[in-house]
């Protein structure tokens, strides 16, 4: 992992440069930064003294409407270090608070997978497009005949256009029946893709894929080429098209040192997941069936990898049940399957994780609750009536007011809200936005609450419009920059990745190098989109 360092314009001619700390890095580590105008070359040291208090510098002392390349310095024992990639800008008078990436036509991203495909430390971004999705229940307004075929381009930290894989017409255009994840499972230095495939085009008459061979395939991350696959998961023992159409992956440490992937078919009924190395044999095989019937129907929308147990090694939160490193089921709610669902220290005064939860199913009670993520033991619950809390919700630490993290669920039809903060105090009963489901917490101005997005703003709770940003939000991570997190969003023909442009005196290290914040940016690209959350374990 490089600095990461990044340059945006401000206001008034002035340009934010922020960079990474590592968990390498020593205590006392400093920085200067540099910059060079690109048409005289001329170099100058920016800061008097090396930065210590944060990772971030305001530069004000530069000529509006001139481009630099910047660069950063460690600097220890007075002694400086090797320099780092250099990030260009032109110092605008005005504000430009993101990095764009244009596509390769007038298409939108439907999902955005950040990894390091060419082993330069910088992250590479790849995405599904188009915006297109379609959804196997069988409810009017929800599947519709794919008219086209998903594609997944590569493109590089800098914009380049590296590859594009065709997912074929045996994989329709939804987001249950096309899981991909970008991750260097081989541990190469290079990550690569993963995804579900079929063969040819075994479509139905009315466009359905319900035959044909069906693989799970390792995509190398520098060609866009297959080089290895293993059957999927089958058909067998689903009772409808609805149900057997749930597919997942991700990584997690099983053993705590080296990467597993994780392959899940099924969210209603019977579930499959197994665990597979590096070399795509398989560690172990789980089904919700035989003795574990009662685990049938408790998964969610996407896959959770935490170390719930504080044992060191990653354990599988799937839903409303949490299986074991070794794939042995460790306990179930029992509440059925929900759509809101965070592992999080939520709770500070409380030991381990915890786990907030909103349920799709009806419950006279409980509906919405906190549970131990190591027991699956209710702390707390809502005592009234639910029908669908539907969507991912919220969880982050919005009000300093409450210490911990608050909770925020609704109902699909809009009737209800709940804003619990993470001793279980209900603090509203209101919706964030217009009626909105699953508003994004994030840190971005700097101090120790997170801040929200909802309908195209960044706003403290209770407060005032700090930044607006376009298009639809498809990632959030810490992939570039100082500490706080990037938004990257959607817009026709291109992505941006919106950076914050506030300075901040305080500095931690990178969020990446929290295992489960980095396997959490990992899951974000297939299944619902659950912002990550950090669990305390860095990575190996």
């Amino acid at each position: 992992m490089d600095r990461g360092l990044v340059a945006l314009a401000r206001d008034r001619g002035q340009v934010f440069v922020s960079w990474r700390l590592l968990q390498s890095d020593p205590a006392d580590i400093g920085f200067n930064l540099y910059r060079e105008d690109i048409f005289n070359h001329k170099l100058e040291r920016v800061n008097d003294k090396p930065v210590t208090s944060s990772t971030c510098y305001l530069d004000s002392t530069l000529a509006q409407g001139t481009t630099y390349y910047y660069h950063v310095r460690p600097v220890t024992g007075g002694k400086e270090g090797p320099p780092s990639a250099t990030f260009f800008v032109r110092a605008w008078p005005f504000n430009v608070p993101y990095v764009q990436i244009l596509l390769q036509g007038n298409y939108d991203a439907h999902n955005v997978a950040v990894a390091d495909l060419d082993g330069d430390g910088a992250y590479d971004y790849v995405i599904k497009q188009p915006d297109f999705n379609t959804d196997p229940w069988r409810e009017p307004g929800y599947w519709r005949r794919s008219r086209d075929t998903y594609k997944l381009e590569a493109y590089s930290s800098k914009g380049k256009f590296l590859w594009r894989y065709d997912m074929g017409w045996s994989i329709e255009m939804g987001t249950w029946y096309s899981p991909y994840i970008v991750y260097d499972l081989d541990c190469d230095g290079r990550a690569e893709l993963y995804t579900k495939a079929g063969e040819g085009d075994p479509r139905e008459i009315d466009g359905e894929v319900v035959s044909g061979p069906e693989w799970l395939v390792k995509v190398d991350g520098s060609s866009g080429e297959v080089v290895s696959r293993i059957p999927w998961f089958s058909r067998d023992g689903f009772d409808t098209m609805s149900h057997v159409t749930r597919n997942f992956l991700t990584i997690a440490y099983l053993d705590g040192k080296r990467p597993s992937l994780i392959m899940q078919r099924g969210t209603y009924g019977i579930i499959k997941t197994g665990a597979f190395d590096a070399s795509l044999e398989k560690i172990w095989y789980w089904e919700a069936s035989g003795e574990n019937e009662k685990y049938q129907g408790q998964a969610q929308h996407g896959l959770i990898s935490a170390d719930i147990d504080r044992d060191g090694r990653d354990e599988l939160v799937i839903g409303s049940a949490a299986l074991d490193d070794d794939g042995k089921a460790i306990w179930t709610t029992g509440l059925g399957h929900n759509d809101v669902g965070y592992v999080a220290d939520i709770d500070q005064a409380r030991p381990g994780l915890e786990i907030f939860y909103g349920l799709e199913t009806h419950h006279e009670t409980g509906g919405v609750c906190l549970a131990e993520a190591e027991s699956g033991k209710i702390i707390w619950s809502y005592q009234g009536k639910t029908t669908h809390v539907h969507s991912q919700g919220m969880v982050g630490d919005i009000d300093a007011a409450h210490p911990g993290m608050e909770c925020y669920a609704g109902e699909s039809d809009r009737s209800q809200f709940w804003l619990y903060s993470a001793k279980g105090e209900r603090m509203s009963d209101k919706p964030f936005g217009n009626n909105v489901l699953a508003p994004r917490a994030i840190w971005w101005d700097g101090d120790a609450q997170k801040e929200i997005n909802c309908e195209g703003r960044i706003f403290d709770y209770n407060g005032e419009t700090i930044t607006e940003i376009e298009g639809r939000v498809i990632g959030i991570a810490d992939c570039l920059g100082d500490w706080r997190e990037e938004i990257i969003t959607s817009l026709p023909g291109e992505i941006r990745i919106y950076s914050t442009t506030i300075p901040t005196n305080t500095r931690r290290t990178c969020l990446m190098q929290d295992r489960q914040y980095r396997l959490g940016v990992t899951a974000a690209s297939m299944g619902y989109f659950y912002p990550p959350q950090l669990g305390g374990v860095a990575m190996p």
